[in-house]
């Protein structure tokens, strides 16, 4: 089944707004016009209404770091799904290691997150991803298998086919290391038996693999070419508009 690749920036805890604008400027002129390739950039929340202007006219979507699974209530620096799309979100960003290692996020709370998303219509990004303590500890599958079942627990097949998956080596990201692409594509293929056997064999193969650990200009291509990696979720190289749009369409 042809999937269409999916290229999405994460920005993380950088750019202030104007530095956003800016940078979102320079990747709608690189690859705003692009077709073949789904293409999101995810700013900081504060910089998510700069971001969507800059972005404004061009095929380049606007995505969130995260969100917090209520609608709304006593929930203290959370944002809401309907606060997300008010400024124009289309997709976000859940479960990132990032959030499991520094925050407390749980596969539950990936759950809940990914159920209040497609609740509100946005595109959830679901992370997955082993550190490198569980891959040498031969615990790398164990991990995998526990974190995709568990935030897809109580998840239709429908709901499922809306979902995007990002697999992100933790001891990939933002190390310089990066998983082979034979490493990578094998994760993938394991990622996608678990959703086969969770929602059979044509939900499974439409839904797509983004690879989450150091893709930059110099490694996308090959990475890309692998039969089940369907796009990438970009860390540092998102930050450069150059590097990114080496990635969206490598040479």
């Amino acid at each position: 089944m042809a999937r269409k690749k999916f290229i999405a920036g994460n920005w993380k805890m950088n750019t202030t707004a104007d530095e956003a604008a800016a940078l979102a400027k320079a990747v709608a002129e690189a690859v705003g016009k692009v077709t073949d390739v789904d293409v999101a950039v995810c700013p900081p929340y504060v910089n998510l209404p700069a971001v969507a202007e800059a972005i404004k006219g061009s095929n380049v979507k606007l995505g969130a770091q995260d969100l917090h699974w209520e609608e709304k209530g006593a929930f203290t620096g959370k944002i809401s799904a309907a606060m997300l799309k008010s400024v124009g979100v289309t997709c976000v960003i859940i479960g990132h290691s990032e959030q499991r290692q520094y925050f407390g996020e749980t596969d539950e709370t990936v759950n809940k997150k990914t159920k209040a998303a497609l609740a509100a219509g946005l595109l959830p990004i679901v992370c997955v991803g082993e550190t490198l303590e569980e891959r040498e500890s031969g615990k790398m599958d164990a991990v995998i298998d526990r974190q995709t079942r568990g935030a897809f627990n109580g998840i239709s097949a429908a709901e499922a086919a809306k979902c995007v998956v990002a697999y992100e080596p933790v001891w990939a990201i933002g190390t310089g290391k990066t998983a082979t692409s034979q490493q990578a594509n094998e994760a993938h293929i394991f990622i996608r038996n678990i959703l086969t056997e969770l929602f059979g064999k044509d939900t499974a193969g439409g839904i797509r693999i983004q690879y989450g650990g150091s893709m930059k200009p110099d490694n996308a291509k090959e990475l890309l070419a692998q039969s089940d990696v369907d796009g990438g979720l970009i860390g540092g190289a998102a930050l450069k508009a150059a590097d990114f749009a080496g990635i969206v369409q490598p040479k």
